[in-house]
């Protein structure tokens, strides 16, 4: 396929909906191998014993912000670069582009630091049991300290789907999966002469599929991305272009930091009522990743359309792809929710549930999926309030859905003494969310997409 099918100007003039879903199903594919990181990381931890998988649960919280920093200064990157590309400033989408892996190996150091200094304190503020803090600080030390390959990654990844090659971002996530997948049962039970670490060997193979994901997209970065061009004297961080990336990247990042706060507090809640349930509240989480990662592979698609044409100031093309994105956000979280109503139980079987596993797991994965419908919405929604600069909204919405209202609901219904009613917490915060990401969308039409079909001042 030549260059210019690929240029990042045809988000600005091909048809929507081919336009939209050439972009999008391969970073929803992507994203599916994406959730497979942790899921596939679980279900081998989950033959070790429960342990273990509890291990895992709670050493999320710590990942889960790992991932907020890198995914979210990539979004803030991705924006920035579609916005600059499509005002024609291609200096400062280059500029952009180093100064995202620059801060990208800048949040390394972080993560680095904690996996030596504070992954102990984390685990033993969570639980007492000996043998789940010993396998949470194997595995989360390991998956802190070698973080570089997993920051790389995700940069690299959205500097492809910024300028339209989603397919080569799709490539880079399935060489990380596909190694994940593989090394996870030989390093976790010591196959074909390797040792045996189990939960270590768990992080090990996330590391492992991280750091080739991210010399993939390097690669695919250099050799093909012709919108960009990557020269050293840009890698210097400049102020106003750092802060161009933050304006998206922080809200992003903290609506991702909120889940972890919220996954905290949610097995500091559930501990009090066992192990085994703050394992199913880890399994609940990696399931409807298998439901959420499409819709973000959806917004990742969306988010340069969107972000290319407002700087084109194009806004009948905005709102199109947003009404198409809706569309599709819906029907996939409708699977999403008629597979947690019919099958629970085969679903939670994947993770060598016994049967109080199941017992417990099956209530709460039909309480919770009656929200994924208008969760759907709400992800789109706050995509696009990010790809229009207005980042700040999409953190409010995830503030009053995750702290405000989900953990003080949860933590509410846990007085009852009845773990199953605790799951409730999730439909309620989610309506919540619904009311806010209404008004927003509204007042971002009104305020921002509309005066768009006013003359440009000059």
């Amino acid at each position: 396929m030549s260059t210019d099918a690929h240029s990042a100007s045809r988000m600005g003039t091909a048809p929507m909906g081919p336009l939209l879903f050439s972009l999008a199903i391969p970073m929803m594919v992507s994203m599916l191998f994406q959730a497979l990181y942790n899921v596939v990381d679980s279900i081998f931890v989950s033959y070790i014993n429960e342990a273990a998988l509890s291990a895992v649960s709670l050493a999320f919280p710590i990942q889960n912000l790992m991932i907020a920093f890198a995914v979210g200064t990539g979004v803030g990157v991705n924006a920035y670069v579609s916005k600059s590309l499509g005002e024609g400033n291609r200096t400062e989408a280059d500029r952009a582009a180093a100064n995202g892996l620059f801060l990208a190996l800048c949040t390394f150091v972080v993560f680095f630091l904690f996996g030596l200094l504070g992954v102990s304190a984390f685990m033993n503020s969570q639980t007492e049991d000996p043998l789940i803090r010993q396998y949470g600080n194997d595995y989360l030390a390991v998956c802190c300290i070698f973080s570089l390959g997993c920051m790389i990654q995700c940069m690299v990844e959205k500097l492809l789907s910024a300028t339209g090659r989603s397919n080569y971002a799709m490539i880079t996530q399935l060489v990380g999966a596909l190694t994940n997948i593989v090394m996870d049962p030989i390093l976790i039970f010591g196959l074909f002469g390797f040792p045996r670490m189990e939960a270590a060997g768990a992080a090990a193979a996330t590391v492992a599929g991280q750091f080739l994901g991210a010399f993939t997209g390097l690669y695919l970065n250099l050799r093909h991305n012709h919108d960009l061009r990557f020269r050293l004297a840009d890698f210097r961080p400049q102020g106003r272009t750092v802060r161009r990336i933050y304006q998206v990247g922080i809200p992003s990042i903290a609506m991702t930091s909120v889940g972890s706060v919220m996954t905290f507090c949610m097995n500091r809640i559930l501990i009090a009522f066992s192990s085994t349930a703050v394992a199913v509240f880890g399994v609940y989480f990696k399931m409807q990743s298998f439901i959420v990662m499409p819709l973000i592979g959806l917004n990742n698609g969306m988010v340069p359309i969107i972000a290319y044409n407002y700087g084109a100031r194009k806004p009948e093309r905005i709102t199109k792809v947003v009404k198409m994105s809706v569309v599709a956000a819906v029907v996939i979280m409708l699977l999403g929710f008629a597979a947690a109503q019919l099958w629970p139980g085969a679903m939670l079987s994947i993770f060598n549930a016994d049967s109080n596993m199941l017992a417990l797991g099956e209530a709460a994965l039909r309480i919770i999926s009656i929200h994924f419908v208008i969760a759907g919405f709400n992800i789109v929604a706050s995509a696009v309030f990010q790809a229009l600069g207005r980042g700040v909204m999409a953190l409010l919405v995830s503030l009053v859905r995750q702290l405000f209202v989900l953990v003080p609901a949860a933590w509410l219904l846990s007085l009852s003494g009845d773990v199953n009613l605790i799951w409730w917490a999730f439909p309620i915060a989610e309506v919540s969310s619904l009311i806010l990401c209404s008004l927003f969308l509204t007042y971002c039409y009104r305020k921002v997409v509309r005066p768009l079909l006013a003359p440009a001042t000059l």
